[in-house]
């Protein structure tokens, strides 16, 4: 599942069948679990779980796959 991180806290993902999308982490910055994430540079310390099953950012900060497909809006 390759990613890149934009620097307005948005991800591009592009999953195994070629389908991009655009994750927003915007909203879940007031989440307490994703306030670190405010940090831009930790924001950018994001990778792919092994297997590539989500991303994470430490132990308490990651989001699954399903997530990042379900609520990720598809790039044309």
């Amino acid at each position: 599942m390759p990613f890149y991180r934009r620097d307005d806290y948005v991800l591009h993902v592009t999953f195994d069948n070629g389908v991009k999308k655009l994750y927003d982490l915007k909203p879940r910055l007031s989440d307490e679990r994703f306030s670190i994430l405010r940090d831009r540079g930790f924001f950018k310390a994001v990778q792919v779980d092994g297997g590539g099953f989500g991303i994470s950012w430490n132990d308490d900060g990651d989001l699954s796959e399903n997530e990042l497909w379900t609520e990720g809006k598809e790039l044309n």
